[in-house]
């Protein structure tokens, strides 16, 4: 599914039950805290090879944390009026430039706390 039919299907399910004006945004933001802090407790405490482990032996468990995010994240871009697509269009461009290939098989991550690279000042340095 496109992500702006799964967008418009999540409005038209909104709409069928009368939510489509429940502007409550807190609420949906601390719903994708509780999805997150349930897929947290699959893998806390684990190094990644065990996490790994964990989510083949519970991939049930891990979609349905990808699967309710995705449609409160897609709730919230409906309340907002966002298209969701563009949004991670953007980002996607944004990461891009940010954290280019050749630079981050180098360093292998973008924290630059613990020595990574992120140039996430690129759009000053136009």
């Amino acid at each position: 599914m496109e992500i702006k039919e799964a967008q418009e299907r999540i409005k038209d399910f909104d709409i069928a039950r009368g939510w489509a004006d429940n502007w409550n945004l807190k609420d949906l933001a601390l719903n994708i805290t509780e999805e997150v802090g349930e897929f947290w407790s699959l893998i806390k405490w684990i190094d990644d090879e065990k996490q790994k482990d964990v989510i083949r032996n519970k991939k049930a468990d891990a979609s349905d944390f990808v699967g309710d995010t995705l449609f409160l994240l897609l709730k919230l871009s409906n309340q907002m009026n966002i298209d969701a697509a563009i949004s991670l269009q953007n980002t996607l461009d944004e990461y891009e430039k940010r954290m280019p290939p050749e630079v981050m098989r180098k360093v292998g991550h973008a924290n630059k706390l613990a020595g990574g690279h992120d140039n996430k000042d690129f759009n000053s340095q136009k």
